[in-house]
């Protein structure tokens, strides 16, 4: 196909990124005879966007069936204050919905029924090319929910993909970032694209597929969309620094809706001390979370950690500094396996007294001991600790009260860990349907242009656990699919 210029597509699909979402749309489409090129703005030995240093686990229960939770808690989790006309449009059909409807934010049953009925098939797909997954031990010491793994994580994964992708004749350029879209008349996409050199030249492509992230790795959106606490968080992985928002504002450049929570993100409870990937600090729920003022601030465990940690850890964001301290003592070795929920290369801080611990911490002496002691009176006398599952020992009497686990905070040697919020992806993002085309503000699809990951908007309130890479690789491989199917209905 030609542009109204009369130059040719450099490609029948140009994918922006080459994480999961990008890889699983490239190897797709060519496969089934379309031209393919992908844009990474990394060097090549860091290629994967957050894909390369993610555990990517799926939420499933086996490599063919996703977890009994699965589509409950993602429209559970739909989005705040929901107009009651709008859950009765997409009761129906979704070709009789009005046009509102199609580009609203919310994440569609139409979508969420696609994810859950395509996850299965997308594994052996990935199997295909020689991923293995089996149920690994996670760091969550409770879960409510299962996971199923990459043997090798996401970096195993998307290193099949690019090895297969290679194999068929995708083509790849690193160092190279894609800051404008324009669509011509005769429905040809012109990129425009910044290589190695700095050097600008415009790509011309039938198809766009944004795979290119969200916008933790850049201050300004984060500001912009987060508000003044965007200071204290940073990306928990290296491969967030390189997703910076330039697909997803190409796409609302060029009448995208957008959709999920651009005032959020998912967050996971980070030790600010360590430079190593994913440096975790999962054991709150057995103690308790100290600010800056030596004040508790929530409920440290209102159940399961993996169902929790997205909106404490965001809570820890919005204290002074955005930080606080886990405070624990020695009977946290009565919960089996406890280390595991530990990922940080850092020391535990310990001390042999409260007080001594208040000072290594750096924390207001007074009102921190005066807060343990009040916590300590609060809790229960009695019942069984079950450290395995909520037990349902709750503190009483206190302004906020922990609902599980609690026990007196009194065995030395005292123990801390700070923590902050470190993003692992923002929400917000553009609004797609369950071809993973992007959809206009009037609800449309944009004729060739694709989105999915982090740059498809999904998650609103709180993120459902280990869904993520999962949706990256089902609308990528759908992505790359339907344009592939696309160019052949043209040509005929």
């Amino acid at each position: 196909m030609t542009t109204q210029s009369g130059k040719p597509a450099n490609c029948d699909l140009l994918v922006i990124g080459s994480g999961i979402s990008g890889l699983s749309a490239a190897v797709s489409a060519a496969a089934a005879g379309a031209r393919v090129l992908v844009l990474e703005r990394s060097v090549r030995e860091e290629f994967g966007g957050n894909t390369r240093w993610t555990e990517s686990y799926f939420r499933m229960k086996s490599d063919t069936e996703v977890s009994d939770d699965f589509e409950e808690r993602l429209i559970s989790n739909a989005g705040y204050n929901l107009d009651p006309n709008i859950i009765r449009e997409v009761s129906g059909e979704y070709a009789t919905w009005p046009s509102f409807v199609k580009a609203h934010g919310m994440p569609d049953p139409e979508l969420i029924s696609t994810l859950s009925e395509q996850a299965g098939p997308t594994v052996q797909w990935l199997k295909g090319f020689g991923v293995r997954f089996d149920t690994l031990p996670t760091y969550f010491v409770t879960a409510a929910a299962p996971r199923l793994m990459p043997i090798g994580g996401g970096l195993a994964m998307i290193e099949a993909l690019l090895a297969h992708a290679q194999k068929i004749g995708v083509e790849f350029r690193y160092e190279t970032t894609a800051t404008k879209m324009e669509r011509g008349l005769d429905q040809v996409f012109g990129v425009t694209v910044t290589g190695p050199d700095g050097r600008q030249e415009v790509l011309r492509a039938t198809n766009v597929m944004i795979a290119s992230g969200g916008f933790e790795g850049n201050p300004e959106m984060l500001t912009q969309y987060l508000g003044n606490s965007a200071r204290f968080v940073r990306p928990v992985a290296r491969g967030g620094y390189y997703n910076r928002g330039e697909g997803i504002r190409m796409a609302l450049d060029a009448g995208a809706a957008p959709a999920g929570d651009f005032g959020s993100y998912h967050a996971e409870p980070l030790d600010p001390r360590s430079g190593a990937t994913e440096a975790l600090v999962m054991n709150f729920t057995y103690g308790v979370l100290i600010n800056k003022r030596g004040k508790r601030f929530l409920d440290e465990a209102p159940g399961p950690v993996d169902v929790h940690y997205d909106h404490i850890s965001r809570d820890i964001g919005e204290q002074p500094d955005g930080i606080a301290y886990v405070v624990f003592d020695q009977s946290i070795n009565d919960v089996p396996n406890w280390k595991k929920s530990i990922r940080t290369d850092q020391p535990v801080i310990q001390a042999d007294t409260l007080q001594q611990l208040a000072e290594a911490c750096g924390l207001p002496a007074a009102p921190f001991l005066r807060t343990i002691q009040d916590y300590n009176a609060a809790c229960p006398p009695g019942g069984a600790f079950k450290p395995l599952e909520a037990d349902g020992l709750a503190t009483q009497g206190l302004d906020i009260n922990k609902s599980n686990w609690s026990r007196p905070i009194e065995r030395g040697p005292f123990c801390a860990y700070p923590i902050i919020p470190g993003i692992c992806f923002t929400y917000g993002g553009v609004k797609t349907n369950k071809q993973a085309q992007v959809i206009d503000q009037d609800g449309r699809p944009i004729a060739g242009l694709y989105a999915a990951g982090e740059a498809a908007g999904l998650y609103y309130q709180v993120y459902t656990g280990a869904t993520s890479v999962m949706r990256g690789a089902v609308f990528g491989k759908i992505a790359g699919e339907h344009a592939a199917a696309a160019l052949r209905a043209r040509a005929r």
